[in-house]
């Protein structure tokens, strides 16, 4: 059975070797669309039909179906009591030369064409690879979320919990309350507190840098050494030499 399978591969090298190639430059090809692939262009975003109720499109996966469901209700009851609408919408990678203001201005022209179509809308989008965000909103929104606030929110009520280890669902909850507050006609609560930790500086060690400092002794008495003890033994060998004068 081995020399038959020895024979076949035999007869068969000339082919492999022909293969081999081949499916190499097609792997090398493969990868490289494969990362373009993965970036989101306007164009592969769905429009909006009328009536839809989509208020969050979650393609970059970092928000979780609760708090997913929890931000589409509070839109949802805002749009009914207000007639404003807010959407959110993540992706993972934009294209190439892409911005989030850029993509954000396209998409929300894509969904809302018209002036009065935008009017009462509110479009916040955010790229996951990169977390930059941006905000749009129509101009019967502004009036109560000013392009001030609308930037904080952006900037600030989405970005600190993202600065702080990524954390997106807080950063989407916070940012929809926030929205829902304003759009209410209620006062805005502001962007959350940042808390700086400022270290003191205690009176010991800590044990990195005791760490580093045993290391360092060790390095210089190791130094020393390798320079004294040739000498020493340099100097002890010349004393036990007998005299040539004897």
């Amino acid at each position: 059975m081995k020399q038959l399978l020895k024979q076949v591969f035999s007869s068969q090298k000339p082919l492999i070797r022909l293969i081999i190639p081949l499916v190499t430059v097609i792997l090398v090809v493969a990868s490289l669309f494969a990362a373009p692939a993965l970036a989101t262009g306007v164009y592969q975003i769905p429009s909006l039909t009328a009536g839809n109720d989509t208020w969050v499109l979650d393609q970059g996966e970092v928000i979780s179906r609760l708090n997913e469901g929890k931000i589409s209700s509070a839109f949802e009851d805002l749009a009914k009591q207000t007639n404003k609408e807010v959407r959110i919408v993540t992706v993972r990678r934009l294209d190439y030369g892409e911005t989030p203001q850029s993509f954000t201005k396209e998409l929300f022209e894509k969904w809302f064409p018209t002036k009065e179509a935008q009017a009462n809308q509110t479009l916040l989008v955010i790229d996951t690879v990169t977390n930059g965000t941006a905000i749009v909103t129509g101009d019967e929104v502004k009036p109560l979320l000013t392009d001030s606030i609308a930037e904080s929110i952006a900037t600030e009520t989405v970005s600190v919990p993202l600065r702080n280890g990524n954390k997106y669902n807080q950063a989407f909850i916070d940012a929809s309350d926030r929205l829902v507050a304003v759009l209410s006609g209620k006062a805005d609560p502001g962007p959350p507190q940042i808390i700086d930790t400022v270290q003191v500086e205690g009176t010991y060690k800590k044990a990195e840098e005791t760490d580093q400092g045993n290391a360092t002794a060790w390095v210089v008495g190791l130094l020393i050494a390798a320079t004294v003890i040739p000498m020493a033994t340099y100097y002890i060998y010349q004393i036990n030499q007998p005299s040539s004068d004897g």
